[in-house]
């Protein structure tokens, strides 16, 4: 028993002896567990974390920064930058400088259509009649690729070639007015394959003379002039 802080001498015995059993205890304890806490400690070093949520910054900053999380105001118009998108540069040919495609006819009654720019190419196909109006897609040199109302053609020397306008008729018995307009009198007729020299185009209609006879035809019926072209 104690009393006023003093210890007997029977008592320290069993004291001592109790301290030592409880070491011993807390020894045993501490060996055994060591290694169940070893084995959590590296099975916690070795579990998958939970992937970061990425937009858990954001919302926090949102949070913290009620002047960022506003919703911007849209740009008004006069605000934006003008862009200026350039028009569309015509076909020019690199020789002479005059829009492709664009129509000629056949100078003389005959014409090579060379299969290349050059006398050296093989021909592949004899214009026959003069006047026929022909369609330059490209230009070479002194070469101009050129079509007919078929698609058949090639390279042509530029001599061969000239800037009177002729067109031929598409449609068998095709109709010529005296005026441009369906309603007027018919002037005359021509079959398919007939050429006329072109004397004037609106943009529907052209005015031709074949064979001495003039009148006004839709462009659908005649090969010769480009659809939006118009001829004074």
């Amino acid at each position: 028993m104690v009393s006023g802080g003093i210890i007997r001498a029977g008592q320290v015995g069993p004291m001592r002896i109790s301290r030592r059993q409880a070491g011993a205890w807390l020894l045993v304890a501490g060996l055994t567990l060591a290694p169940i806490l070893s084995s959590f400690a590296a099975e916690a070093q070795t579990r998958p974390r939970p992937r970061p949520d990425l937009t858990a910054p954001a919302a926090d900053a949102a949070a913290t920064s009620p002047q960022q999380s506003a919703p911007r105001p849209e740009p008004r118009p006069e605000d934006q930058p003008q862009v200026t998108v350039p028009a569309a540069a015509p076909n020019i040919g690199p020789v002479t400088n005059q829009p492709l495609p664009r129509f000629v006819s056949l100078k003389g009654s005959e014409g090579n259509a060379r299969r290349g720019p050059g006398l050296t190419h093989r021909i592949d196909w004899v214009f026959t009649t003069k006047g026929t109006p022909l369609r330059v897609v490209a230009e070479y040199e002194n070469w101009r690729k050129v079509e007919d109302f078929e698609g058949l053609g090639g390279w042509v020397h530029f001599s061969l070639l000239s800037v009177a306008r002729t067109v031929i008729t598409t449609t068998d018995m095709a109709q010529f007015h005296a005026l441009p307009d369906p309603a007027s009198p018919v002037a005359f007729q021509a079959e398919r394959g007939v050429l006329a020299r072109l004397l004037e185009c609106q943009i529907d209609w052209c005015r031709v003379n074949a064979d001495g006879e003039r009148g006004w035809a839709p462009k659908s019926v005649i090969w010769g002039v480009r659809l939006d072209e118009v001829v004074e």
